[in-house]
């Protein structure tokens, strides 16, 4: 069958509901096709359509969907409610202060840390670990003083527990985490401090020469790493402090006894003091105080005697300095258990020390 002159076939051609065609109105036939059947069925589709085109047209005036209008007679347009004028807001906008994000730029936007959202409102980033690290600290420290009563080979135990701590917590408070290589090996380097301490009687002269060696060992490894170069010295300056600050732990096993155990006694009560919920100045005064009461109570038990006072103040001076590192950043609560539980102890070592072998 043939079309009929200067009149185009439109079988094929895509219905356009906004009025580009010729349109056919219910009881009439439809020029574009010379099937009677074909006509009859096309004009009941459009009859039943009409009211939802013109409805189409007063919802959508702003933004028409290109779907909605293209419509043939082998593909029916399918029903469709009415659509809302406004589309909700990208759950992305919504989300962007949960997530820690700021708003989509052009450029991009770097992710905002909490300690950095913290002071730009003018709030502090420090966060103390609390009375249950506290309370994990004390217990530590009096291991530690009990252990030192007993013997040198008894305080390796709980030497050995608290440089483990030292390690892994110093890795989780620079944000490097898991870092098994670089807690494995200032483990490492504490164990081989302690080894060489019980082989040259207890020298401090042990403690310096492993921290020499294992700068170097450290420094080779990140050497041979394949990471960016900033990624290379961030974790070389990590591995050395946590090494460094593991192998430094050892100070106790070096120290004397009573050294050992008025300084751990008093860092224990230092800490727990320093959690009561008091302002930061009075939580300082107090806990200083309370180490120098403690100092003495444990050196009129042992030979050290009213200059317990002294060594239990230095030895709380270097706790708190401690526990103040290990609440910087917006620290996570495995930083708290971890470095929280550790620093205040280990960075006290150096004072029992010193201060336990000019005072003997």
């Amino acid at each position: 069958m043939t079309n009929q002159p200067n009149q185009p076939n439109r079988q094929n051609q895509p219905y356009d509901p906004y009025g580009q065609q010729p349109q056919a109105w219910p009881g009439q036939g439809y020029q574009g096709y010379e099937d009677p059947h074909a006509a009859q069925q096309y004009t009941q589709q459009w009859q039943g359509q009409t009211w939802e085109t013109q409805n189409h047209r007063a919802v959508s005036a702003q933004a028409p969907d290109p779907e909605t209008a293209i419509l043939t007679p082998q593909s029916p347009r399918p029903q469709q409610g009415p659509r809302t004028p406004q589309e909700p807001a990208s759950p992305a906008a919504t989300d962007a202060s949960a997530t820690g994000y700021g708003p989509a730029t052009v450029g991009g936007n770097a992710r905002v840390t909490d300690a950095q959202r913290a002071r730009a409102e003018g709030r502090s980033p420090i966060i103390e670990p609390g009375m249950q690290p506290a309370a994990l600290t004390a217990l530590l420290g009096l291991l530690l003083a009990g252990a030192a009563a007993v013997g040198t080979y008894a305080l390796l135990v709980p030497l050995v527990v608290l440089q483990a701590v030292t390690a892994a917590g110093w890795f989780r408070l620079n944000g490097m985490w898991p870092a098994r290589q670089g807690i494995a090996l200032g483990f490492a380097g504490a164990l081989a401090a302690d080894a060489a301490l019980l082989v040259s009687g207890r020298s401090p002269s042990a403690i310096l020469g492993t921290i020499g060696v294992w700068v170097l060992l450290a420094l080779v490894l990140q050497l041979r790493s394949h990471a960016d170069p900033d990624e290379r010295m961030y974790g070389l300056m990590a591995t050395v402090a946590a090494s460094a600050l593991a192998i430094v732990a050892g100070g106790y096993l070096a120290a004397a006894a009573d050294a050992v155990t008025v300084g751990a006694v008093a860092v224990a009560v230092a800490v727990l003091a320093r959690a009561l919920p008091l302002p930061t100045p009075a939580s300082v005064v107090v806990s200083l105080l309370a180490a120098a009461g403690a100092g003495i109570a444990m050196g009129s038990v042992t030979d050290l005697g009213t200059s317990g006072a002294l060594l239990g103040a230095g030895a709380a001076v270097c706790a708190l300095i401690g526990h103040r590192v290990a609440s910087y950043d917006y620290p996570s609560r495995f930083v708290h258990f971890t470095a929280g539980v550790a620093l205040p102890l280990a960075a006290a070592a150096p004072a029992v020390y010193v201060l336990g072998r000019a005072l003997a």
